[in-house]
């Protein structure tokens, strides 16, 4: 908790997940932020935005901030470490998985069902370590976002309750005695050294838990093992980048939604974006532009199983009339994100207003196009083979991108000011049609390849007549000499060659004009038409592009300094959230943010590729 605000850091929130859900919790032990069953179901416990919007917490009793908190390494699994009065207490806390039993009637599966999967069922498990320590569990669950207290019961001996509200249901079991007062359900014990003790929060088809403090532990054993596991897949070079390729890995791992293969944005609605401001919104959903550095960091990494199952999911989803796709879509694959305010909630630190929905999903924005087709391609060139399904993606992706190029849209930002002719735009139009003529061509189609080809070349070539300032910069927009970190992306996709000069200055520009003590904007808010007010942070985001570009052009040595500053502003769990505001030194945002995690394993894996062509060349 910070000194001014009784809101915790957002960079100070655990991150636990079973790939279906999940949960923050903040330093002193409270879960502040969980909806179940799913991502982007309703909050029950949404402290996160509202500080009467439910929490449960679970550890000693009077205080409130930890000694130490860590995951067990290689995992998404909790421990955090009290030093109490009378003694010490380790609290261990995961989303459990474990072995798949049969269909998940909780949430069913699109995909082919894996060995292990989400139990549905949240575990927290205490341990004295020394002397004797007064533990407390405090569960007061709201429902709907906050709306609808928890109305409770209780079952089997005071060891067991049930909470319902706004259609929900969940049970409680613990090997403590549960007293209820209100809409809070509430335990004490004091335990002694080597004593351990239970809670235990179930979704799950009927309502299945541990049955004691034994199968709580082994159920948090079997979480470890499929973290860990899993993470052994991965292809993690040795290193120094190493933890910081694992956390993003398992961060990555953590926001998919294993039912259909979705990944979302972020945990989280409407973190702001500018401290108690109106930049807030909702990130539970699948953006199509997310899905290339998506498929990047997975091929990398060597994780082809989440490749293909992200690429399936896209594959599934209903297209707009002309054959393109949405910018973003549910993680079930719906259409309809209808963006809605509650304007009941707070918000965190007084951010208004609280979205649910987004807005933006039906703007549109021709880079979505790019997007898919360069993870096409890449998911072609991985596999040495494209799938059947997947070619009528190819071909609608390519005929919509040929169709729109020409036309202003919101731009990769989503501004909600008026349509413009976005370079970014133009730029991941060249990119669908360059990528569609290389998979026409490894597809054996010499005349749809010519034609895509010829469009990209036209494409470019409009790019480069209106979309270059005097001074040899890439602009933001046709109708202005203003930066904007999204042209970065010239050279991650090839558009121009690291040599080029336009690239260079595009780049040198970005580094000491759209910087704030060297770490990127998105834009400078005042010289942008996005529709809000407010200053915003510096974003995580660009600023790993721009590690990756200044590789690309050559400055080496400023990649790496700029790379080793981002890893030092990680979260004390090593999460990233969606912004940095630099004069506070605080993460602003989602959190935690894919697209952070995922545009950092591009830039470490190109920092790494150049440390190992150097070893190669000595």
């Amino acid at each position: 908790m910070s000194l001014t605000s009784p809101f915790p850091p957002i960079a100070d929130y655990a991150f636990l997940s079973n790939c279906h859900t999940g949960a923050l919790i903040a330093p002193d032990g409270s879960v502040d932020w969980l909806c179940v069953p799913a991502f982007d179901s309703p909050s029950s416990f949404g402290n996160l935005l509202d500080r009467g919007a439910g929490s449960f917490r679970f550890g000693p009793f009077g205080i409130n901030v930890p000694t130490q908190r860590s995951y067990v390494p290689g995992t998404n699994v909790l421990i955090t470490t009290w030093h109490t009065p009378g003694g010490w207490l380790l609290v261990t806390d995961a989303l459990t998985m474990g072995p798949r039993t049969g269909p998940d009637t909780v949430t069913p599966h699109t995909r082919p069902p894996a060995d292990d999967d989400a139990e549905h069922v949240l575990v927290r498990l205490v341990e004295c370590l020394e002397g004797s320590v007064e533990v407390e569990m405090v569960c007061e669950p709201a429902f709907d976002y906050g709306r609808e207290p928890a109305a409770w019961s209780l079952v089997d001996e005071g060891h067991v309750a049930e909470a319902a509200g706004a259609g929900q249901v969940f049970r409680l079991t613990t090997d403590m005695s549960i007293g209820l007062e209100g809409s809070e359900a509430r335990a004490r014990h004091t335990l002694s050294a080597g004593e351990k003790a239970y809670c235990a929060l179930s979704w799950a088809e009927d309502f299945a838990a541990p049955t004691d403090v034994d199968d709580a532990t082994e159920r948090i054993e079997r979480t470890v093992t499929f973290w860990r596991r899993w993470l052994a897949r991965a292809r993690i070079p040795d290193h120094p980048l190493r933890h910081s390729l694992e956390r993003s890995a398992l961060t990555i791992k953590g926001l998919t939604y294993m039912p259909t293969g979705a990944t979302v944005a972020a945990l989280t609605t409407s973190l702001p974006e500018t401290p108690g401001g109106e930049r807030n919104w909702d990130y539970r959903y699948t953006w199509m532009r997310d899905t290339t550095f998506t498929l990047q960091a997975l091929h990398f990494l060597n994780l082809d199983w989440e490749a293909d199952e992200f690429m399936q999911f896209v594959a599934d989803l209903e297209p707009n009339p002309d054959g393109g796709l949405q910018i973003m879509y549910g993680i079930d694959g719906r259409r309809d994100l209808t963006e809605s305010t509650r304007d009941d909630l707070s918000g965190y630190e007084g951010a208004k207003p609280v979205r649910l929905g987004n807005g933006a999903y039906n703007q549109r924005q021709n880079d979505v196009y790019g997007a898919v087709l360069d993870s096409l391609l890449l998911h072609t060139r991985r596999n040495e083979h494209l799938p059947r399904r997947l070619w009528p993606l190819v071909e609608a992706q390519a005929k919509a991108a040929l169709a729109s190029w020409r036309e202003p849209d919101q731009g990769i930002w989503e501004a909600r000011g008026a349509p413009q002719h976005y370079v970014s735009s133009k730029l991941m139009g060249w990119v669908a049609l360059d990528r569609a003529a290389k998979i026409a061509a490894i597809r054996d189609d010499p005349e749809l390849e010519k034609t895509w080809s010829a469009a990209a070349d036209e494409i470019k070539a409009d790019i480069l007549a209106h979309g270059v300032s005097d001074r040899g910069v890439l602009r933001q927009h046709y109708d202005t000499d203003a930066l904007d970190a999204s042209t970065l992306l010239a050279a991650i996709f090839g558009f121009l060659p690291g040599t080029d000069e336009r690239m260079k200055n595009t780049v040198a520009a970005i580094s000491t004009e759209l910087t704030e003590h060297g770490f990127v904007l998105r834009y400078v808010t005042g010289d942008t038409d996005d529709g809000l007010t407010g200053k915003e942070g510096t974003f995580l985001i660009c600023s790993f592009w721009l590690v990756s570009a200044l590789s690309l052009v050559g400055e080496r040595e400023q990649a790496t300094d700029l790379l080793e500053r981002l890893i030092r502003i990680a979260s004390p769990l090593g999460l990233y959230a969606e912004e940095f505001e630099v004069g506070r030194s605080r993460h602003l945002g989602n959190f935690p943010q894919a697209f952070s995690h995922l545009a950092l394993i591009e830039a470490a894996a190109r920092i790494i590729l150049a440390d190992r062509l150097e070893e190669l060349s000595l």
